[in-house]
């Protein structure tokens, strides 16, 4: 990662974004600090591979807020790291930020994706704001094509986020359907 995409923050190695790409880039170091339980998102702290901590939700919420890129919607690299990072922690033990955030993430991208209002990072992507009070309530307006992109993402990922199963159920509409059986539906349906 080059010096201007990204900026290094105290001395405490934080990453600062400059913009989505370079936030993506970050998302991607938190990635292999889950994988290998070293590097710089790990310095200082007991971190075993591939588990993912509180603290590695806490990076993950702080480079996806940041000033640089809060008033922009999340982008599909972001998107795409996230699902990497679920896929590569095999353990969790961060309450279920992480979980939270993912959702959070996925539905503000594919609703500005779609060309959707979204609020800016710090609101929607906040433990304090529900993903109901600004998500889609149902797929009308959500493009085809990002419903699409988020099944192929969905396939390859850990079937256990509920709450991205529930945002997704509520897009296709589907909510009234077993969480268990969403995944076969989506593939169905699209």
């Amino acid at each position: 990662m080059s010096a201007s995409a990204m900026k290094v923050v105290g001395s405490a190695d934080a990453l600062e974004p400059s913009c989505c790409q370079s936030a993506a880039s970050a998302l991607e170091i938190v990635r292999d600090g889950v994988i290998t339980g070293e590097g710089p998102t790990t310095s200082g702290r007991v971190h075993f591979s591939r588990v993912l901590d509180a603290d590695d939700a806490a990076w993950c919420a702080r480079i996806l807020t940041s000033a640089a890129v809060d008033e922009q919607p999340v982008s599909r690299a972001e998107a795409e790291v996230l699902f990497a990072i679920n896929e590569a922690a095999t353990e969790r033990k961060d309450d279920g930020r992480f979980e939270d955030l993912l959702a959070k993430a996925i539905a503000h991208h594919a609703a500005s994706a779609s060309g959707l209002p979204v609020p800016p990072r710090h609101v929607a992507l906040s433990a304090e704001t529900s993903i109901e009070s600004w998500a889609p309530a149902n797929a009308r307006g959500v493009r085809t094509d990002v419903l699409e992109w988020v099944a192929r993402q969905m396939r390859g990922n850990r079937p256990d986020n509920k709450a991205l199963m529930a945002m997704v159920a509520t897009f296709v509409g589907v909510t009234v359907l077993p969480l268990a059986k969403l995944p076969s539906m989506i593939d169905i349906g699209m």
